[in-house]
Parts: structure tokens; C-alpha cells; sequence
């Protein structure tokens, strides 16, 4: 079941490849595989912490 609206996604879509990107390009750490989570959660539409909290920013039909 998605919890994560359009814009939500999109959001983290952009900013997960912008993190992963660091490991590639600029100061070159793999800190920037902390955007396997922003990107794999933006791709899915389905964010736990949201679940766990209760939030939906996902229209309902």
C-alpha cells in the first residue's frame, strides 16, 4: 500500500540521486549510499517511518 504522495516522491527521487551521485562525483564518500533510502522509498511509494507514525501524504480513493 502506498503512503507517498507525487511530489513526495519526486522529492525523493532527486534527492536520492543527488546523494548517491556524491560517491561518483565530489568529495567521493560512501556516505553518499544514504540515498539508496530516499530513492528506493520515492520509487516504491511506501515509506515505513511514515506507516510508523501514522502519516499519509498520498491522496485516498
Amino acid at each position: 500500500m502506498r503512503n507517498i504522495g507525487k511530489w513526495d516522491r519526486v522529492l525523493r527521487v532527486v534527492a536520492g540521486i543527488i546523494l548517491i551521485s556524491l560517491v561518483f562525483i565530489g568529495p567521493k564518500t560512501f556516505w553518499g549510499l544514504i540515498g539508496l533510502v530516499p530513492l528506493v522509498t520515492g520509487l516504491s511509494g511506501y515509506c515505513p517511518a511514515y506507516s510508523l507514525f501514522g502519516i499519509r501524504t498520498c491522496r485516498t480513493l
